[in-house]
């Protein structure tokens, strides 16, 4: 897990290019605080540039960039790759030869025996650049969970990628703000992909590679993940062991490392099933990292013990208080990169993490996604019923819908992202254009810019599980996760996102998978020997932050006199009287400086 940058372009002058590069290195260096590395090929007019923390073959050997024996291929790697073992011994069978134990060694290789054919074959989460000298190629490549961030600027015959946004403004190579990303971020209380904050600097999209050719400075970008087709499983005891195998073989091959590795727990069922069964591998070297609160309402210690009290290993536990927050505040705004309004939980769990020796832990991010953990899996059902009404309709009364039901304006957009944005946005339209004082139809044109999916009316399930896994997992969790446990030099891994998992569960029946009266049900029932009766057999809480309180009780984000115009002061007032979640507040407090 690392950091990485580069700049491919015949305009500047070669050490221009690294002096831009190790800027942005410099900028990045919290998420890869072990060691350094810079490529130049100044024929080429490329460079890359690396920060590493490391995590397999601790040794100098995992230096980067990395070349193989030849020379031929450089690489800039950010990740892991799973199955590397498995690759290696392939390759070693077909004559390769190796210098390493790194995974980063397996990619060169791969690439060098298969093209970009290799990009499929690998398993893990990553964003990597390669530099092929004998093709004069530069390829940015990209897992297919998006798990890994890769942004790139690709404009005026230079081409230019980091793993954070900050790097391009520390270098100074693109600072002109993107002026749509206001109406962005209040809609979605976040950046969605592929957009950013910055001008025409834009997140690779998942399960891509963007093909490079250094000679005429062009680029293609192109899919290389494809969905196997399968026949959808329906029988139940097949589906129960299918679940079973592929999620313990995930958890076991993402265990694989050479520096101290545990689990975030946070008693919950997704948590739970993590540490349990990375008990079975680890034993006594498992360490778990739990957070709790004076708040009783969030509290989960009864449920962290009873997971505790079955699994082997050192516990590190932290209670997390008001006094905390606005302490550190300042601190998770600024590793935030790009405005969200989620990430406080991801920056102080992974603050502890590092705090207690760990480089590397498990999280359950996915399991919800895939097994129908939100409300919208219930929620579908309502908005199947209200696209039966005509778009015209919802036009006709946007101005004049009450505050809880302004978000039905939405639906006056034919377009699957106002699906998702009446199920978890923000601001309406016309309350995101009183904010920024501008107008409503500039903020629909802006929001609903990208083309309409075919085949996304089916309102099933199915449905609210792409909704939740393309846009919320993939826009806030995946990057708010990568963000804030990188700003502590830490690797989060994710194994419900482990790609022969997530075929596993694509191939199973929708009608086994998902269950009206029990939310993953389908993954408490496959693990039933395994997870206890009390994780499950609750409410539902999620990793969740007694964050309406402490928003309440922090000056300023409660001070309706500190922010600009009538709706947004009216907004602060109906938070400070508990009638408006927190979410709109902190969204309002982090755009002020830009309205």
């Amino acid at each position: 897990m690392c950091r990485i940058a580069g700049i491919v372009s015949k305009q500047l002058l070669p050490e221009d290019i690294r002096a831009k590069v190790k800027t942005m290195c410099a900028a990045q260096q919290h998420g890869g605080p072990d060691d350094e590395g810079i490529f130049s090929e100044d024929n080429a007019h490329t460079v890359f540039g690396h920060r590493r923390l490391s995590i397999i073959d601790l040794s100098r050997q995992g230096h980067q960039p990395m070349a193989d024996a030849a020379q031929k291929v450089w690489i800039t790697f950010n990740g892991e790759i799973y199955n590397y073992q498995d690759l290696k011994d392939e390759l070693l069978k077909l004559g390769a030869q190796f210098r390493s134990a790194t995974d980063t060694e397996v990619i060169l290789l791969s690439y060098l025996q298969w093209g970009t054919a290799a990009f499929s074959k690998l398993r893990g989460m990553f964003a990597f650049a390669l530099y092929d000298s004998v093709n004069a190629l530069t390829y940015l490549v990209r897992d297919t969970a998006g798990i890994k961030p890769m942004f790139y600027f690709a404009q005026n015959a230079v081409l230019t990628f980091a793993s954070e946004i900050r790097a391009f403004t520390a270098a100074g190579i693109i600072t002109e703000k993107d002026p749509d990303w206001p109406v962005r971020f209040l809609a979605f209380g976040h950046i969605p992909e592929p957009y950013t904050t910055l001008k025409n600097v834009r997140c690779l999209p998942k399960g891509h590679f963007l093909r490079w050719d250094n000679t005429s400075s062009t680029y293609t970008l192109n899919a290389y993940a494809t969905i196997p087709a399968k026949d959808q499983i329906t029988n139940i005891d097949g589906v129960l062991q299918l679940v079973q195998e592929s999620l313990t073989k995930a958890v076991n091959r993402q265990l694989i490392a050479d520096a101290p590795i545990g689990v975030f727990l946070s008693g919950g069922i997704d948590s739970s099933l993590i540490a349990l069964l990375a008990s079975r591998q680890k034993k006594e070297q498992l360490k778990t990292v739990s957070i709790f609160f004076n708040e009783k309402n969030y509290d989960e210690q009864a449920y962290q013990r009873i997971v505790l009290d079955k699994i082997e290993g050192e516990s590190f536990l932290h209670l997390v208080q008001q006094h905390d927050f606005e302490t550190f505040l300042p601190q998770i705004i600024n590793a935030m990169d790009m405005p969200t309004t989620d990430g406080i939980n991801s920056w102080f769990i992974s603050k502890y993490a590092h705090d207690d020796g760990l480089k590397a832990v498990l999280s359950g991010v996915g399991a919800d996604e895939y097994f129908g953990g939100y409300p919208s899996f219930s929620r579908i059902n309502y908005l199947k019923h209200l696209r039966k009404i005509k778009p015209s309709v919802f036009s006709a009364v946007t101005g004049i819908l009450p505050d809880h039901y302004k978000k039905l304006s939405y639906l006056a957009n034919d377009h699957y992202l106002a699906d998702h944005l009446l199920l978890r946005g923000l601001f309406s339209p016309g309350d995101i254009a009183q904010l920024l004082d501008t107008d409503s139809k500039n903020v629909q044109n802006i929001l609903f810019d990208i083309d309409p999916l075919p085949e996304m009316n089916t309102y099933n399930k199915e449905h609210a599980s792409w909704l939740e896994t393309n846009l919320y997992m993939q826009n806030q969790l995946l990057r708010d996760t990568d963000v804030m446990s990188m700003a502590h030099g830490l690797e989060v891994r994710v194994p419900f996102l482990d790609e022969d998992f997530t075929n596993a569960v694509i191939s199973i029946s929708a009608a086994i998978r998902f269950n009206s009266s029990r939310p993953k049900k389908l993954l408490i029932d496959s693990f039933n020997k395994l997870l206890p009766n009390a994780v499950w057999n609750r409410p539902k809480m999620g990793f969740t932050f007694p964050l309406q309180q402490w928003m309440t009780a922090h000056k300023e984000i409660s001070n309706s006199q500190l922010y600009k115009g009538k709706l947004a002061q009216s907004t602060i007032k109906k938070f400070k009287n508990k009638t408006m979640h927190w979410s709109k507040a902190f969204a309002l407090y982090q755009i002020q400086a830009h309205v």
